[in-house]
C-alpha cells in the first residue's frame, strides 16, 4: 500500500534539513501532507493556511541556480507525432485550473491523431502525501508518467538535475519528437537540459507569469526584490531558449515578445472547453434545493481559487450592498484557498451568513456545470494586479461555455474573453458599489441575461474548444518538423 514509504521519508528529512531552517511555515505544512489520512483531515484547515503563507518570505523562495546539467543523453529516432508534457502536477492528485488544462489539451491531442504522454515533476504526488501512487497510470487515455525515486537530493539545482535525469530515463523509452513544457521554470529548465541531451525541439508553454503571482502573495515586497528579479529572468530565460511559446492570450503574448522573444516564434493557445461544456446545461433545480435556494432568489457566484487576487471580498462586500437594498440575491463561491477562512468571517461581519453566502469548498471538475445552472450570473471580481491584467484564466470560459453572462473586472487580460453588452459586462476592480449597481442591472434584465449568455457560448463555440487549440499545438509541432 504504502511503496513510496522510503520517499515519503527521505522527503521528510530533507524538509527537517533544510526547509525547517529557511521556510519553517512550508516545512509545516508539507510535514503535514505526510500525516496518515484520517488525521490530515483534520489538519486541513491548517494546513491551507500555512501553505498559503509558505515561500512568501526568506531565502528559500528565491530560486537557485540557472542552467539544468544536462544528463548523459545520445542521439535518438524519435517518433513522429509523439509529444512528451513536462508538468508541475496532474490529475487525478490535483484538481486545479492548471491540471484540467493539461488533462483535456493532451486528450484533444489524442483524438487529433497525436500521441502524447504527461511527466510530473519529481516526487509527485508523494510530496502531496499520496504514499501509494504508481509510476505510471493511463488517465483519459493519455499515460501519465510519475518521478518517484527512493530519495530526494536536497537544494532545488540538485532536485532538478534529478529530475532531469529521471526524465531522460523516459525519454529515451519513449522516444518522444517533441518536448512540451509548462510553466514554472523548472518543467522549461528541465525541457532545455534534455534538449541539450537529445536534441529534440523544446515547447514552452506559459500558463501564468508565477513570479507576479507571487509578488501578490508576498506583502511588502516589490519588482527590486531579489526573488521577484530571480524568478523572473528564470522564466524569461526559458521562453528565449524554447524553440517557440505557446501562450494563453493577446496581452501574455505582448509580455513575452517585449522580454525580447521574436513575435513569430508565439503562439496563442487560449484556455478552451470540450463538448461537455458545449452541451445544454443540467437542469439546477434539484441542486438549488439541495443548497436552500427560493426559486425566487437571484444567485451571483463563481467558481475559482480563493486567492487575494481573485477579488472576492469585492463580490461580498457588493452583495451585502444589494440585499441591504432589498435585492434577494444569494452568493455562491465554489472553490478553496488560503482566502477562504478570512472570506467567511468576512461574510459574517457583512450579514451573509446563515446561507446568503454559500461556501462550497472545492469540487471535482465534473460537477463544475451543475454548479454553473444554480448562478444567473456568472463573477469574475478579479484585483487591479498586474498579474490579473496579464493573465486569461479558465474558469470563465468554462462558464461563458454553459451559457452564463460574465461579470468581469475591467482588466485587459479579462476584456480579451468578455465584450461589454455582448457576452457580459466590464466593471471597475475593487469597488463594491460599481459592482452593486451593474449587477442590480443585469440581475433585474432576465432577458438581457439570456441574451448575453447565449452570446458567450456561441463565442467560445467558435473559438474557444480543446480541440482547436490541439490543432494549434499540432501546427506548432509541424514547425518544429515533429509531425
Amino acid at each position: 500500500m504504502f511503496r513510496n514509504a522510503p520517499l515519503a521519508l527521505s522527503l521528510a528529512v530533507s524538509v527537517a534539513w533544510g526547509e525547517l531552517r529557511h521556510d519553517p511555515l512550508r516545512a509545516v505544512a508539507l510535514g503535514v501532507r505526510l500525516l496518515p489520512p484520517p488525521v490530515r483531515r483534520r489538519l486541513e484547515p491548517v494546513e491551507r493556511r500555512l501553505t498559503g503563507r509558505a515561500g512568501t518570505a526568506g531565502p528559500a523562495a528565491a530560486p537557485s541556480g540557472s542552467r539544468v546539467r544536462a544528463p548523459a543523453g545520445r542521439r535518438l529516432r524519435p517518433v513522429p507525432g509523439r509529444v512528451l508534457h513536462l508538468v508541475t502536477n496532474g490529475v487525478p492528485y490535483k484538481q486545479a485550473g492548471y491540471t484540467v488544462r493539461t488533462r483535456k489539451l493532451t486528450e484533444a491531442q489524442r483524438a487529433a491523431g497525436l500521441d502524447p504522454h504527461v511527466v510530473t515533476r519529481i516526487g509527485f504526488p508523494v510530496a502531496q502525501g499520496v504514499l501509494d501512487a504508481r509510476p505510471s497510470q493511463i488517465v483519459g487515455g493519455v499515460p501519465q508518467h510519475r518521478l518517484l525515486p527512493p530519495w530526494l537530493p536536497y537544494g532545488q539545482a540538485a532536485l532538478l538535475t534529478r529530475n532531469a535525469e529521471l526524465a531522460a530515463r523516459l525519454v529515451e523509452r519513449l522516444r518522444p519528437a517533441v518536448l512540451h513544457a509548462a510553466t514554472d521554470h523548472g518543467n522549461g529548465r528541465v525541457a532545455l537540459a534534455l534538449r541539450e541531451a537529445y536534441g529534440l525541439p523544446v515547447v514552452y508553454e506559459v500558463r501564468g507569469f508565477l513570479e507576479e503571482t507571487w509578488l501578490t502573495q508576498a506583502p511588502g515586497r516589490s519588482r527590486d526584490d531579489a526573488t521577484y528579479r530571480a524568478r523572473r529572468e528564470l522564466e524569461t530565460r526559458c521562453m528565449r531558449e524554447a524553440d517557440l511559446v505557446l501562450t494563453l492570450g493577446a496581452a501574455m503574448r505582448a509580455e513575452i515578445v517585449a522580454r525580447g522573444v521574436p513575435a513569430d516564434r508565439v503562439l496563442i493557445a487560449p484556455n478552451a472547453v470540450d463538448e461537455e461544456f458545449l452541451a445544454p446545461p443540467p437542469d439546477g433545480t434539484p441542486l438549488r434545493a439541495r443548497l436552500g435556494i427560493a426559486p425566487d432568489e437571484f444567485v451571483v457566484g463563481t467558481v475559482s481559487s480563493l486567492t487575494p487576487y481573485e477579488g472576492i471580498d469585492t463580490l461580498l462586500l457588493a452583495g451585502a450592498e444589494l440585499r441591504r437594498l432589498g435585492v434577494p440575491l444569494r452568493l455562491l463561491i465554489v472553490g478553496d484557498g488560503p482566502e477562504r477562512a478570512h472570506l467567511e468571517r468576512l461574510a459574517g461581519r457583512l450579514g451573509l451568513s446563515g446561507g446568503a453566502a454559500l461556501f462550497t469548498g472545492r469540487v471535482p471538475h465534473d460537477q463544475v456545470r451543475g454548479f454553473h445552472a444554480v448562478l444567473d450570473v456568472f463573477a469574475v471580481p478579479r484585483t487591479d494586479e498586474r498579474v490579473c491584467r496579464l493573465v486569461t484564466p479558465l474558469k470563465p470560459v468554462e462558464a461563458m461555455a454553459s451559457g452564463l453572462p460574465v461579470a468581469a473586472s475591467d482588466l485587459t487580460a479579462l476584456a480579451e474573453l468578455v465584450e461589454p453588452g455582448v457576452t457580459g459586462q466590464l466593471i471597475s476592480p475593487q469597488s463594491p458599489q460599481a459592482w452593486a449597481e451593474a449587477l442590480k442591472t443585469l440581475l433585474y434584465s432576465q432577458e438581457r441575461r439570456i441574451e448575453w449568455g447565449a452570446a458567450a457560448r456561441a463565442v467560445v463555440a467558435r473559438e474557444r474548444t480543446w480541440a482547436r487549440v490541439a490543432d494549434t499545438t499540432r501546427e506548432a509541432y509541424r514547425l518544429l518538423g515533429c509531425v
